[in-house]
């Protein structure tokens, strides 16, 4: 909500969270509330507990809270509608536009960012749409905008590649669920997939041999292939990726309750594999917390912490929880156990934006933790508990995903399991696919800490007018280390030629990217020079993150 907050202390535009507003000297006001008691347009009725999509640009966007729908009449032009009518109008003057909304902005940034989306809604990029809209309204008072985008500069998005660590071995199994669960898949569960049309011919025989080689390899004398470090540094090879390894094993947590609970312990733990922490390092590989009771302790957060830490010599460790438990209380205890970023907030049952954003955030209630939202699990697409999704639906699932980073920036975060590229699931050749198109696209491939320390630097970028100094003079500083990659200052100018035109919405604007290291003070009207044919009024900042 910083994002949104930060507006008001712009002159050129001002926004309210009540129904009565004052008499400002704005370009632009916008009202964003479903409370009765506005004095220019009648309002008809209320949407309370029910989720309403609004209609925007030819997008369904949903709205959680409460919507004001409003009368159709003089008051004002439409500009959004849901099914039940007119939840947002445009009243133009001659010397400012107000826009009102029927919901609370504010309140949908904060339920976003806490409770999240259900799954239903899960392909929606909810947040950022919001994001685009206020951007697009803004632009078309005529106001001039200067936006650091949620990507570096020379890169449309950044892509987080991710590997939940759950099993290492398959010789670690020996008369367990785990093994006869194995033994179940690629046989009799193989044949059924075959049958279904998800594995050919070739797989079903390979599950086979598998299952028939597994004596073999519990005596050693043939290669254990659920070992994943080998197949996933050649197919990432020059790609950095994040590994979640478990701090204790044997161990299914401290309030591990329900009938399969105990199946949340490991039969490894980092301290097994110091030959392959090491390789993992030396290719510049991050390791990090697949949490146990993080998510409810900062004590046994702070324990399992130390286990990374001592494997890896750093202190900026992040953590994914194992099975993704969380809580409401969740994001203090990480922080208070002294974690740089978490990676839980996704889906276990499907793929998309919980958070509705492809941005790292600062949760709500923390001063430093960041979160690195997952978008993209394997599990979710191809178990058949799940989505159950064949190949050619998933890649279309997935191109919608990389289709909205595209558009909106911020990062794309991938999860592929340990054993998901061997028998009996075989996702190693989609999740190939995948990178391949990925890299076609060439965004900024970085670790999830890489990736949080590049948006905790742009969140550290200050707009502000030196005393004495009216809006004409803005400066952008930033005091902190060289940010790299760059980011980028972003100057939107509004009523451009029409072949000029904003991606999403289609709206006249001409936008210049100027790349910028945050090691110079950068004042906005010397930047509006350096662009061909600038407005020369209305100007305005907008950090444009959560």
């Amino acid at each position: 909500m910083w994002w949104l907050s930060r507006l008001t202390k712009f002159q050129m535009l001002k926004t309210y969270e009540f129904s009565g507003y004052p008499v400002v000297q704005a370009r632009a006001q916008f009202l964003a509330s479903a409370k009765y008691g506005d004095d220019v347009i009648a309002e008809t009725s209320i949407s309370e507990g029910r989720t309403v999509l609004i209609d925007y640009q030819g997008s369904r966007v949903p709205v959680y809270g409460a919507v004001r729908v409003f009368e159709k009449g003089e008051g004002g032009i439409p500009c959004i509608t849901a099914d039940a009518g007119i939840v947002g109008v445009k009243v133009p003057s001659s010397d400012c536009t107000m826009l009102r909304l029927g919901y609370s902005l504010f309140r949908e940034v904060e339920y976003l960012l806490s409770v999240g989306q259900p799954p239903e809604n899960a392909h929606t990029p909810t947040l950022d749409m919001h994001i685009m809209m206020l951007r697009d309204w803004i632009l078309d008072a005529g106001i001039t905008l200067l936006e650091i985008p949620p990507s570096p500069s020379g890169h449309r998005f950044a892509v987080c590649l991710t590997h939940d660590i759950d099993f290492l071995r398959v010789r670690d199994h020996k008369f367990d669920h785990t093994m006869w669960g194995f033994l179940y898949r690629s046989t009799v569960g193989a044949v059924c997939n075959f049958l279904r049309r998800r594995i050919s011919w070739r797989r079903l025989v390979s599950s086979w041999c598998a299952a028939a080689s597994l004596p073999l390899v519990h005596l050693g004398w043939a290669k254990d292939f659920w070992l994943p470090f080998d197949w996933y540094l050649q197919v990432e090879k020059n790609l950095p990726s994040t590994y979640f390894l478990i701090p204790f094993k044997h161990h299914a947590g401290d309030r591990a309750a329900g009938r399969h609970a105990k199946r949340r312990a490991t039969s490894y733990d980092i301290s097994d594999i110091p030959e392959w922490t090491a390789t993992l390092i030396r290719e510049a590989r991050e390791l990090a917390v697949h949490g146990i009771d993080s998510w409810h302790s900062r004590d046994r957060g702070r324990e399992e912490l130390r286990a990374i830490e001592t494997a890896t010599g750093r202190s900026d460790i992040g953590v994914r929880m194992h099975w993704l438990w969380n809580n409401e209380n969740t994001f203090r205890e990480l922080e208070e156990a002294g974690y740089a970023y978490d990676s839980t907030v996704g889906y276990n049952e499907t793929i998309g934006y919980r958070a509705g954003t492809t941005q790292a955030y600062r949760p709500l209630g923390t001063r430093r933790l960041l979160e690195l939202p997952l978008h993209v699990q394997d599990g979710a697409m191809f178990y058949r508990q799940r989505l159950d999704l064949t190949e050619p639906e998933a890649w279309r699932r997935c191109a919608t995903l990389i289709g909205n980073a595209n558009t909106f920036g911020g990062v794309l975060t991938i999860l592929w399991h340990d054993r998901s590229h061997g028998p009996e699931r075989f996702w190693g050749d989609f999740y190939a696919r995948l990178l391949g198109e990925l890299k076609s696209l060439d965004p900024w491939f970085a670790t999830g800490g890489q990736v949080t320390n590049w948006f905790r630097q742009r969140r550290e970028v200050v707009f502000e007018y030196p005393s004495a100094h009216g809006p004409d003079h803005l400066h952008v500083r930033y005091r902190g280390e060289r940010v790299d990659p760059p980011l980028t200052l972003r100057v939107h100018c509004p009523n451009g030629p029409a072949e000029e035109c904003h991606p999403v919405s289609g709206q006249a604007c001409r936008t210049t990217d100027i790349p910028w290291t945050g090691e110079s003070e950068v004042e906005f009207a010397q930047l509006l020079r350096e662009v061909s044919n600038p407005p020369a009024q209305t100007h305005l900042a907008l950090p444009s993150y959560p």
